[in-house]
């Protein structure tokens, strides 16, 4: 394959060179996936199973870093971006069809101030991991029941917790 094609913002679909490609996935941190990869298929799925959408590329993110240059490569080529936290919307808006899809798995880490009872949380933490990392101070949160239910989702705006 010469070229790859990826979906745009307004419906229509860019060519992306492999050379600008491999420019753009040799600045990763992460791992790049197209659709023949390894590891595509499950970095795709989310919670919601009626969900069956096929991203052009997948950008499993491992930096910051790494989430500034997905979001400036799609602003460079106009592509149609989403991205996943916790991948547990009902919608399944977090996979996009045949654009980029920046998977924020990766980015996990809850960082807790004790003293301020305040956490820090990446946008792929779980709630698992927010209540791992809060416990462990003798903390507890008041959003969400289900362990695997991203914590940005919860904090957007949705979860009812059993301390509510």
């Amino acid at each position: 394959m010469r070229e790859l094609q990826l979906a745009t913002i307004d419906g229509g679909e860019r060519r992306i060179s492999r050379s600008r490609l491999s420019n753009f996935t040799t600045q990763l941190r992460g791992q790049a996936l197209l659709p023949r990869d390894p590891g595509y298929d499950a970095a795709r799925t989310v919670w919601n199973a009626m969900v069956d959408k096929h991203p052009g590329l997948i950008a499993r993110c491992a930096t910051t870093s790494d989430v500034v240059a997905c979001v400036n490569f799609a602003k460079e080529h106009d592509l149609l971006l989403s991205v996943r936290g916790g991948g547990h919307n009902y919608a399944g808006k977090a996979v996009c069809e045949g654009g980029l899809m920046i998977d924020l798995s990766r980015l996990n880490q809850v960082v807790v101030d004790a003293d301020a009872k305040r956490a820090r949380a990446q946008g792929g933490a779980l709630l698992h991991d927010l209540d791992v990392a809060a416990q462990a101070h003798g903390l507890a949160v008041p959003a969400g029941v289900v362990g695997h239910t991203g914590v940005g989702g919860l904090t957007l705006g949705g979860g009812m917790g059993w301390l509510t």
